[in-house]
């Protein structure tokens, strides 16, 4: 089973060589800061500036219609909830199943001078990637009160991300997938728990 879904017929395997072999000096800084960027420690900092965006969009609602900037309180009030709440659960998901299954990183599961490390090496823990699972939580949570152009750099975010964990020597493509994956899952069960609850104030 492994074979097939984390492997992937030695695809895996592949794909990272294929990316990670690709590095230069500016390639290696610019990877780093997009890892330093989707760390989970950076919560704060988002939690905030989202709470700033929020605070400032109904702030300027004051000429709208009292029902929809009701409607508008209440979707930021989702949105924040989500991220928050989705937060919490992906942290618990992520130190329950990394010390479970113990998947060995590139540095360990591969020939050490097969495998380019810029930055701390790491060895152990490798399943899924926390980096893009933080990346994937932030857009996915804020993602319906982002414009078009913010929607955009959130693709971008959430690639640069993943692509980092990968070139950097610290994760393999499916630890990136499946910390996508997951996040985006917990968002998706956490909203649709938060909407159906708050339905009536959202019609």
């Amino acid at each position: 089973m492994k074979a097939i879904l984390y492997d992937w017929g030695g695809a895996n395997i592949w794909l990272f060589h294929a990316i990670n072999g690709i590095h230069t000096a500016f390639t290696d800084r610019f990877m780093m800061l997009g890892t330093l960027l989707a760390g989970h420690g950076n919560f704060p900092v988002y939690l905030g500036f989202a709470c700033l965006f929020a605070i400032g969009s109904l702030s300027g609602a004051g000429q709208e219609h009292p029902d929809m900037a009701r409607k508008k309180a209440v979707r930021w009030l989702v949105t924040i909830s989500v991220f928050c709440i989705a937060y919490m659960l992906d942290g618990q998901m992520l130190g329950l199943v990394k010390p479970w299954l113990d998947f060995p990183r590139p540095l360990l599961a591969l020939p050490p001078s097969s495998v380019h490390v810029f930055g701390r090496p790491e060895y152990h823990h490798s399943f899924p990637s926390g980096h893009a699972s933080f990346a994937m939580l932030a857009i996915a949570s804020l993602w319906p009160m982002l414009n078009r152009n913010f929607r955009r750099f959130g693709v971008f975010f959430v690639a640069w991300a993943g692509l980092s964990r990968i070139s950097l020597g610290a994760h393999f493509p499916a630890d990136v997938l499946a910390g996508c994956l997951s996040a985006l899952l917990i968002v998706l069960i956490v909203r649709r728990i938060l909407v159906s609850t708050l339905a009536a104030h959202l019609d």
